[in-house]
């Protein structure tokens, strides 16, 4: 059966001589995997790659078969053009680290409407946005909420956040409980929205430290997360 959906590209990697294999979050079916066939073995081929950069946001014309591991595309355009976000050097780094967050955490194959509208508007804020310093943290902190593991709300003496239990603590309960200028600003992002983030000022040290916390925060809460290889590259470029 031949299914139209909306979709955004997570990751892609070469499979046999000349085909490809793209895994999306779509907004029909979650997470799908793609085989593009022969795509290195002719011009036509090769143009239809061009669609499905990291994070490209697709409109997929698929045939879709229930309990097969690698669905077919048979029509793809663009659902929305980027006019910056991988072009430009800065963005692009934030958008290869987001990928490989994003391919390590979203797993499941069911539809989540809410999920797929969060990633679609954030990204397309990003590429419209020049006040971008302090995005990824803040994307992945609402991130947690589609996931479950959204912060408690904190109350006025708990300065302390137990990153295991993800909630606010008055005292220090196990080696996951910090405190510091990393819950202080967790507790600024917290009150916060994109349109003002650019409020928030944060120095690189700053930006690194709580991006760490939030990495640990996200391998305590998802089995089988893993820190993305990406990190290092990413802090390098993102703070140079």
């Amino acid at each position: 059966m031949l299914i139209t959906t909306n979709a955004i590209v997570l990751s892609k990697i070469k499979y046999r001589d000349n085909d490809l294999i793209v895994t999306c979050y779509t907004q029909k079916f979650g997470i799908v995997s793609y085989i593009l066939r022969n795509v290195s073995s002719s011009k036509k081929g090769h143009s239809k790659t061009a669609y499905f950069q990291l994070l490209s946001q697709l409109q997929l014309v698929t045939l879709h078969k229930n309990n097969r591991s690698l669905q077919e595309v048979k029509e793809v355009k663009i659902h929305y053009m980027y006019a910056s976000l991988q072009t430009h050097v800065i963005k692009g780094s934030i958008a290869f680290f987001l990928a490989e967050t994003l391919a390590g955490t979203l797993k499941e194959e069911e539809r989540n409407d809410t999920l797929f509208s969060y990633l679609e508007t954030t990204l397309q804020w990003l590429d419209t946005n020049n006040e971008y310093a302090n995005f990824h943290l803040l994307f992945l902190l609402k991130l947690t909420k589609h996931l479950g593991f959204f912060p408690e709300q904190a109350k006025n003496n708990e300065t302390w956040f137990n990153l295991q239990e993800g909630r606010f603590e008055k005292n220090k309960t196990n080696i996951y409980t910090i405190t510091g200028e990393n819950i202080i600003l967790l507790k600024d992002l917290l009150g916060t929205n994109f349109d003002e983030l650019n409020a928030i000022k944060i120095n690189s040290n700053q930006r690194q430290s709580f991006l760490k916390m939030m990495l640990l925060y996200f391998e305590l809460h998802l089995e089988g997360f893993k820190k993305p290889q990406s990190l290092q590259i990413f802090n390098q470029v993102f703070n140079s």
